[in-house]
């Protein structure tokens, strides 16, 4: 099986499970030698002779359950009457329930299909003596919580149950006080550490620049291995479409293409005949690949967990491996939030120039010379014809002819490719040396937009439930055709602001004058606009108050859609609005020309 020595996660699990009643919850980041902790006391404590079903482990992602179920059956390889079966959705159930019906000691499965075959009578747990969640925390992330809770309540009492995570929250915690019994914590390394062996790094650059970005830093290694990862179904296909067109060897994995397409490429991309894998967090969830050098973050995830987990596809088994992120001016609180969590510090990356990577390309092209293997046999009854076609060219021309072709691409692209601009820290070039509690007084509606980028208001706020993500879906949902790139997402109880690139400004605001929100009419303009007509009512009691007021101080009569969102502002003119509207309606009460006696019964009908 390879192992001379046993990883310390093995070294820490496998004596524990191979009791009995053990329940165990081991927080070990991935490529530690997990499969193995868990696989191998599994097997050994299965009972060959007995067709019922004596083990279940749950994962997250068909890829991660055919993993495991393939390591499994390596191992018992010279069992006798050992039957692992991997069961899970995107393909037949009816051949599922055949093997089933067959007999499998050990069941490896995705929570769904699982519950489905359990419904269904099929799969039946009366048996099962030791119960394993591999990757727990992502189960219980991706909504498997019911699901977990049915199986696990659907198994004997008496019974090994083992939780392995990378990282330890408050869901793995409760699963874990009410289905584990005196259970033993085994933590490798430090509770949601990240890995040792993987270097982090962050490339802060605009939103426009970031494929450019990403292309640079793929060029600069030439012998990359790795994994991108992006945050959306849409931008992982939208990232491989173009590294595709560009030249790579990429490929996309996500949730929209089929089992049979997913097995495709991960097999393509196990024998290294891919080389760059596009894909989403869910999709790429526990996969087992040697040898990776490089995870790229096309952006940061929400959750510091799923950095954990990207991060831990490359340096594992004692290699060296770095995990590279590119990010905006707005994603960098969000590096310092992982930097406390994982307990690792993240180094400014500078992009390389054009003339490094092309060096580099270079020098890989001569490398790739020096070792081609030549046949003598297999091409020489070719080399006359080849000899008198090129004997008019002299050494250096054939040796310039050939260098061109395999690297001219580099060369053209990078003699005209436009200049990526690499952001200060608005932060710190922005405030100086200005104290910290100053620079807090500041709130969201007084910040400025990004370089390219302008700034856009909508009158909906977190008091209409309106947060980032539905402010993305409902710019896209009514501007359609065209992706717009949406930058800074402030808000505000009363609304919010975001930025677009500038190009696509006047588009945005186009398109979402017909937009509502039930029967809300939603408003977008620019942030920075005088406010003429959106706040009518506010400006009308403004205009009473003046008239009734003579020796008041007049105020400014337009302001900006950022002052207009001030809370208070617009309480104190509600108030002003409501106590006119009260004046208004009891001077029409009692008119002035008579005063009504107090018996006069028509006073109520004037």
């Amino acid at each position: 099986m390879g192992y001379e020595h046993p990883m310390p996660v093995q070294e820490e699990v496998i004596p524990y499970l191979l009791g009995v009643g053990n329940d165990v919850i081991a927080l070990a980041q991935t490529g530690t030698g997990k499969t193995a902790a868990f696989g191998l006391p599994v097997l050994q404590k299965v009972d060959p002779k007995s067709k019922q079903t004596q083990a279940v482990i749950l994962s997250p992602t068909r890829e991660l359950c055919l993993q495991i179920a393939g390591d499994l059956k390596e191992y018992s390889r010279y069992i006798d009457d050992l039957h692992v079966l991997a069961v899970y959705g995107g393909s037949s159930i009816e051949s599922q329930i055949r093997s089933l019906r067959k007999g499998a000691q050990v069941i490896v499965a995705t929570p769904g299909r699982l519950i489905d075959l359990m419904h269904r009578g099929v799969a039946k747990l009366d048996a099962v003596e030791n119960v394993v969640l591999d990757e727990a925390d992502e189960m219980l992330n991706m909504g498997f919580t019911e699901s977990i809770d049915e199986i696990l309540a659907g198994v004997p009492a008496q019974r090994n149950t083992l939780l392995f995570s990378a990282t330890m929250g408050k869901e793995i915690e409760r699963i874990a006080k009410s289905y584990l019994h005196d259970y033993k914590e085994i933590v490798v390394g430090s509770r949601n550490e990240g890995a040792e062996n993987v270097n982090h790094i962050y490339y802060l650059v605009h939103a426009k620049d970031k494929y450019a970005a990403l292309k640079r830093i793929v060029d600069y290694f030439p012998r990359i291995y790795g994994i991108i990862f992006c945050r959306t179904r849409l931008e992982t296909q939208e990232v491989a479409d173009q590294l595709i067109r560009d030249g790579y060897n990429a490929e996309a994995l996500h949730g929209d293409l089929s089992q049979a397409q997913r097995d495709l490429t991960m097999q393509k991309f196990r024998q290294h005949h891919t080389q760059l894998l596009v894909a989403t967090d869910v999709a790429a969830r526990g996969l087992d690949v040697e040898d990776l050098t490089h995870v790229i973050n096309y952006g940061l995830p929400d959750d510091v967990e799923n950095y954990t987990h990207r991060s831990g596809r490359t340096g594992r088994a004692g290699k060296r491996g770095t995990s590279i992120s590119i990010i905006h001016l707005r994603e960098k609180g969000k590096v310092r939030i992982i930097e406390k969590v994982i307990g690792k510090k993240f180094e400014a990356g500078v992009l390389p120039e054009p003339q490094e990577i092309c060096t580099k390309q270079l020098y890989k092209v001569m490398d790739e010379l020096e070792r081609i293997e030549v046949n003598d046999t297999e091409i020489a009854p070719f080399l006359p014809e080849i000899y008198r076609k090129l004997d008019w060219l002299t050494k250096e021309d054939l040796i310039k002819r050939i260098v061109s072709r395999e690297f001219g691409h580099f060369l053209r692209y990078y003699a005209d490719a436009p200049a990526i601009e690499q952001p200060a820290d608005r932060k710190s070039a922005a405030d100086g040396d200005k104290p910290r509690r100053d620079r807090r007084k500041g709130d969201a509606t007084s910040h400025e937009a990004e370089e390219g980028y302008t700034r856009l208001f909508i009158n909906l706020g977190k008091r209409d439930n309106f947060y980032a993500r539905e402010i993305i879906n409902l710019v896209n949902r009514h501007v359609r055709g065209t992706k717009i790139e949406i930058g800074r997402i402030d808000l505000t109880n009363n609304c919010s602001f975001f930025e677009v690139p500038s190009e696509d400004a006047d588009l945005v605001i186009q398109k979402m004058k017909r937009a509502k929100v039930g029967d809300r009419r939603v408003v977008v303009d620019t942030a920075d606009r005088e406010e003429a007509s959106s706040s009518k009512s506010i400006s009308h009691s403004r205009k009473n108050e003046r008239n009734s007021k003579a020796e008041r101080p007049t105020k400014k009569a337009h302001r900006t859609y950022a002052e207009a969102a001030n809370p208070n502002a617009m309480k104190a003119a509600w108030k002003a609005e409501k106590k006119s509207k009260r004046k208004a309606a009891k001077k029409d009460y009692e008119p002035a020309n008579r005063k009504p006696k107090k018996d006069d019964w028509r006073q109520f009908f004037e």
